[in-house]
């Protein structure tokens, strides 16, 4: 199933604020393109992680990127589309609120607010 329309998510995890946006991707450029706008609404954001599963040239294609954040949020995300069997885009951008998650924190907020993303789209 295809993403049909952009669906936004906001997340607080001890200070951190975290803006999750589910969104129709053809490619990987479309989800980049994206992840520019976001970086421009989220200046303050430090990690824009994201993943995609869409249909490149006939043939099944799943991409993701961590940005650096620990925990490799972008593999969590790609799950959750995986886990709902969508083609699309999922992006979430952190802003670092002072206190540091550990791994495992971190994996949980990204995978949390994917999902509040995923739980808006299916319920709007």
């Amino acid at each position: 199933m295809r993403v049909v329309r952009p669906v936004e998510f906001r997340l607080v995890v001890e200070r951190s604020r975290f803006f999750a946006v589910l969104f129709p991707a053809a490619g990987e450029e479309e989800v980049l393109a994206m992840v520019r706008v976001k970086k421009g609404e989220h200046r303050k954001a430090c990690h824009h992680c994201w993943a995609f599963r869409g249909q490149e040239g006939g043939k099944p294609v799943e991409r993701s990127r961590d940005d650096g954040e620990v925990g490799h949020p972008g593999k969590v995300l790609l799950e959750l589309l995986r886990r709902e069997d969508l083609e699309g885009g999922l992006l979430v951008s952190r802003v670092f609120g002072g206190v540091k998650l550990g791994v495992g924190g971190v994996s949980r907020a990204f995978r949390e607010a994917g999902e509040g993303a995923l739980a808006a789209g299916r319920n709007g």
